[in-house]
């Protein structure tokens, strides 16, 4: 009589050919979806004349809030890779990256054409003489070039360290949407600097983690 067939362990399924993260295929599409939401949750809110008495104002804040909390998002998977070793954070980086680049054109272009009206001089006066706008502006600039880059034919083509040193400018994106935001609040800047303190949080673990590997090394 043969023995039962063991059940296949995920060390051995792995090396059998089977990806190890075939079971989080669903992720990425899913965090895109869900980030969608409160795009439609803001149009019909606006269908509906639920925005309040300046909705073009609620609409900048929500778009521009969303950028936020989505760019600082995805800063925070290699910091919680680092500090739980969950791995599924960098699963979902690209499009938390991209869906804060998606809401960042969203508000520059609400404010360009249904608040500015696309008075191209008036838009220009904004950038250069309010500075709340010309940070917002500048940090919009900066996410460009990683939405361009980020697939992996851009990866391959640029090389991983360059394309390591062009991506550190979501660092430079989140501290300028932080300023933007703190600008923009005047008064109660509570929540500015909330996102402040959490990405002072995310490079203290990554500067953290750097000095522990350079320690580590063998010299």
């Amino acid at each position: 009589m043969r023995a039962p067939a063991r059940t296949m362990s995920p060390p051995r399924a792995a090396a059998a050919g089977v990806p190890a993260g075939r079971k989080l295929a669903w992720l990425p599409p899913a965090v895109v979806a869900g980030g969608l939401i409160p795009l439609a949750v803001l149009g019909v809110r606006a269908g509906a004349g639920a925005l309040g008495p300046d909705p073009v104002a609620e609409a900048l804040n929500q778009l521009g809030l969303l950028a936020l909390v989505l760019l600082v998002a995805s800063l925070a998977a290699t910091p919680v890779k680092l500090v739980s070793g969950w791995t599924f954070p960098l699963r979902i980086r690209k499009e938390l990256g991209l869906l804060a680049f998606f809401y960042a054109c969203a508000h520059f272009l609400t404010y360009a054409i249904v608040d500015q009206g696309l008075e191209v001089r008036a838009i220009v006066e904004d950038i250069t003489e309010r500075p709340f706008i010309l940070a917002g502006f500048v940090a919009l600039l900066a996410l460009v070039p990683l939405a361009a880059t980020s697939t992996a034919r851009m990866l391959k083509r640029l090389g991983a360290a360059r394309w390591k040193r062009l991506h550190r400018l979501a660092y430079v994106a989140a501290v300028l949407g932080i300023v933007h935001f703190f600008l923009r609040v005047k008064k109660d800047t509570t929540e500015p600097m909330i996102y402040g303190a959490l990405l002072a949080l995310l490079f203290a673990v990554r500067i953290a983690s750097a000095v522990l590997r350079r320690r580590a090394a063998p010299r």
